[in-house]
């Protein structure tokens, strides 16, 4: 939405009810039912929500209580600040779990419109650095690819992956499937994986892959994943963004 179309709509004005007996703080009671409406999809993108300063006095609040209200959910990345516009919904955020899923399914599963583009997809001879990754000798056969996977015509990822050739699903499939459906078609049962993840600032290349700014923030991962006999079948080193993009994860007590 245009700017000027954005600051000539009349603000959203959510229906927030406050229980002053509550242990639980004003702010809080203000931003969550704010987050669930953005979570759930019934407040889109590009929504403006009235100022801190007609929340206050619309809510009886204080002004700095509001304030918080907003500002955490800025926090979180559900809503952003825009200079002459005010305060809007921030595109929808992706959370995927950290299981041993594809990143397509994931998306597809949690609501999004999905597609691929494929920057490279090319059968070689496995280099020493090649090989060591997906434990093979040098000069055997892979496939090494490179592809932007989109969610809701927004670039969230780009994917490098080194398969081994007898095992790798063709071009032509990748632009439209997961990788790891594509696999198991061949037969291979993806057994384990061992993922590490990191952070750091993207190049202009990628930068411009996912119409960030050079120096944005990344989340990186390196994942090797192992058939049921130990055999390495897919080495992918992965970046993704951190304005819309994050990781979950459930953990236990021991």
């Amino acid at each position: 939405m245009p700017r000027s179309a954005a600051a000539a709509t009349p603000p959203y004005i959510p229906d927030i009810t406050l229980d002053r007996s509550s242990p639980v703080p004003l702010y809080f009671q203000i931003s969550e039912p704010i987050a669930q409406l953005i979570n759930s999809g019934t407040l889109p993108a590009d929504t403006r929500l009235e100022d801190e300063l007609s929340m206050a006095a619309r809510l009886h609040v204080s002004r700095p209580t509001a304030r918080q209200a907003l500002q955490r959910l800025v926090d979180r990345g559900l809503l952003t600040r825009r200079r002459g516009v005010g305060t809007i919904v921030s595109p929808r955020h992706v959370h995927r779990p950290m299981e041993l899923t594809s990143l397509m399914r994931d998306l597809v599963e949690a609501g999004h419109k999905v597609h691929t583009t494929i920057q490279r997809y090319e059968a070689r001879p496995a280099t020493a650095r090649d090989a060591d990754a997906l434990g093979t000798d040098e000069g055997t056969l892979i496939v090494s690819i490179e592809r932007t996977r989109f969610a809701n015509d927004e670039p969230i990822a780009v994917l490098t992956n080194f398969i081994p050739a007898d095992i790798a699903p063709t071009m032509q499939e990748l632009t439209s499937g997961s990788l790891y459906e594509l696999m198991r078609e061949r037969g291979v049962t993806l057994a384990s994986a061992r993922q590490v993840i990191g952070a750091r600032n993207a190049t202009a290349k990628e930068a411009k892959l996912l119409s960030e700014h050079r120096g944005a923030a990344l989340l990186t991962t390196q994942r090797t994943t192992y058939d049921p006999s130990g055999r390495i079948v897919e080495y992918g080193d992965h970046i993704y963004r951190a304005s819309r993009y994050s990781f979950e994860a459930n953990l236990f007590a021991q």
